[in-house]
């Protein structure tokens, strides 16, 4: 007889590839590449930002799919806030001829979304394993 609800460790390593994925996009999208003799890196982001009128409209898109990913994966309404902000932000000033650009390279909005995010489900999962770990010894 098989149980179809997912255990902890199910749950677990779901989590662990959407955050791979996302992951990925967030880099792709912040830090994909680097200036040539310097520490700086960048992404597309800040590639297609350059584009005016329409390039920081594109880049919110795949910033939104994070967000959305958070919330599905249950994030809290303050968690998914501070993620609104920093895309929010990423957009606003990122919209900003050249000055937005420049801000756009060190903000970096989708890796701070993903730290967030990472940041929230360690806590849950840490707080899940201990639940778990007492329910097993009792």
């Amino acid at each position: 007889m098989s149980d179809a609800t997912p255990t902890l460790d199910q749950d677990s390593l779901l989590i662990e590839r959407e955050l791979a994925q996302l992951d990925r996009l967030a880099k792709m999208l912040d830090s994909r590449f680097r200036l040539p003799g310097t520490t700086i890196r960048f992404g597309f982001d800040s590639i297609i930002g350059l584009v005016p009128g329409i390039g920081d409209t594109l880049m919110a898109a795949p910033s939104a799919w994070i967000i959305w990913r958070g919330h599905k994966m249950g994030l809290g309404k303050r968690h998914l806030a501070r993620m609104i902000a920093n895309t929010g932000i990423d957009y606003v000033i990122g919209s900003v001829p050249v000055i937005g650009d420049i801000f756009d390279v060190g903000f970096k909005a989708n890796l701070r979304n993903l730290s967030i995010l990472r940041e929230e489900l360690g806590t849950r999962k840490r707080g899940q394993s201990r639940m778990h770990d007492k329910k097993s010894r009792a």
